[in-house]
């Protein structure tokens, strides 16, 4: 008999299997596809494979002259592109295998079927646990027309191409969307985003999707906001699309479709089957309790914050908790990072869904920092939203080079309750992006010693 079964080998269930090993329990993780789930195959480290490419060339070809750089002939090979991926979804792959093995983990490819608490079925094989833990991740969100007509890509096949589209048409302007944006765009393919909503990347604030608007515009993005896709027709070509915008109707041929509209739990039959309460995703408790005695939830599965460093808190207070080491789930800071160039990173409390009476922003453009202009950029800032009464940060936004990077000072700041004039007074290096954030801190004293 194991302690605890682990049902998906994703950043949740991986992560959860490792810390119970190292907190002396007996561990059986079962995947159905390969080690690292969605992130390390389809999601994250494919993407930002593709973006490192994509941000070089786009570089090389425009930003090299500003350096005094002159190179006469840029070129890329796809099939060299794809190699470099794959290593790197591989390299990542196999480093979760790595630590398996290290950890004395049993781990086995298949498809698990719950039969009852404590007992999973893989084929002919049954395995018994004192406690189970569900970490079947997510899928992606797929809706007429689009599901209606063959070949339309979604987020977990298109990086089974095996060569780059003259055209893509991106339905869905969120993360995925713009940074597949990024990509395709970079390389020259002719690139358009539908989106529903209002504008682009709905979440986030006015300002720091105007950055991202600016340069979607300079890689030739055609971005079609409050907009929506009414019908898809195969044609010879690739497909005809006829778009819905405020203003006009029009048809749009296209080689491909990139479906990129966001993702739901993954709930199989059998966990639903045996009295498990499922709403947006599985329901627990703040200990990750599903309700059936013995079996826990972590990660996509439970429909919250679905992004891979969440899954992985997740499954560290699962590991805790059946441990027997009571521990609770705290998402109030969460990060979240969109690697488009420039990046986009954000914690806690947004402007637009701030308290103007309670609260206020301070924001540091990175124009007037040293490290940018050594840099040759201009586009960003750094925000804070932050108490008035007692300065603690909230919220921090960041828009500029190294924001995936910048943002975990915010992380902090936001999960310690740290207040601006703690931060102003922190001596940051020189000269550094992160200096922006400095900048924001001291405009949020008082004002900023550099604007």
């Amino acid at each position: 008999m194991y302690d605890a079964i682990v049902i998906g080998a994703g950043p949740a269930g991986y992560v959860s299997a490792i810390k119970m090993a190292h907190l002396g329990l007996k561990v059986l993780v079962i995947e159905k596809e390969n080690a690292g789930g969605t992130c390390t195959n389809k999601g994250c480290i494919p993407t930002k494979a593709l973006l490192v490419v994509a941000h070089a060339f786009h570089d090389t070809k425009e930003k090299f002259r500003r350096y005094g750089i002159e190179v006469e002939k840029v070129e890329y090979s796809f099939k060299k592109i794809k190699k470099h991926m794959e290593r790197a979804i591989l390299s990542s792959r196999k480093g979760v295998e790595y630590l398996f093995k290290k950890n004395e983990i049993d781990y086995k490819k298949g498809t698990a079927v719950l039969e009852k608490p404590g007992i999973v079925r893989l084929g002919d094989e049954r395995y018994e646990a004192k406690n189970v833990l569900i970490a079947t991740g997510s899928v992606p969100t797929i809706f007429p027309p689009f599901d209606e007509v063959d070949g339309v890509w979604t987020s977990d096949d298109v990086f089974k191409m095996d060569e780059l589209p003259k055209s893509v048409l991106i339905v869905g302007g969120g993360v995925v969307g713009v940074e597949m944006a990024n990509f395709f765009a970079a390389l020259g393919v002719k690139t358009c985003i539908v989106e529903l909503m209002e504008h682009i990347l709905p979440s986030e604030d006015d300002d720091a999707v105007e950055v991202i608007k600016r340069s979607l515009k300079i890689l030739k993005v055609e971005v079609f906001e409050s907009s929506k896709v009414r019908s898809v027709e195969k044609t010879d070509g690739g497909y005809r699309v006829s778009v819905q915008t405020p203003n006009e109707s029009f048809d749009l041929d296209v080689e491909k479709i990139l479906l990129s509209v966001g993702r739901k739990p993954n709930v199989e039959e059998d966990v639903k089957s045996i009295g498990v309460k499922v709403g947006k995703g599985i329901e627990t408790d703040e200990n990750l309790r599903t309700g059936v005695d013995g079996l826990y939830a972590a990660g996509d599965v439970r429909g919250r914050i679905m992004l891979a460093h969440a899954g992985f808190h997740e499954g560290i207070v699962a590991a805790y908790n059946i441990k027997g080491e009571e521990r609770r789930v705290d998402l109030s800071s969460v990060p979240a990072v969109i690697y488009s160039s420039p990046e986009l990173a954000c914690v806690g409390l947004k402007e637009k869904n701030m308290n103007r009476e309670r609260h206020a922003t301070a924001k540091f453009p990175i124009s007037a920092n040293g490290r940018a202009a050594a840099m040759g950029e201009r586009e960003g800032f750094a925000k804070v939203v932050y108490e008035k009464s007692t300065g603690k940060v909230l919220g921090v936004t960041l828009v500029g080079p190294f924001a995936s990077e910048l943002i975990m000072e915010g992380t902090v700041a936001v999960k310690h309750g740290l207040t601006v004039d703690e931060l102003a007074w922190t001596i940051h290096p020189h000269p550094t992006i992160s200096e922006s954030l400095l900048g924001a801190f001291e405009e949020a004293e008082g004002k900023a010693i550099h604007l």
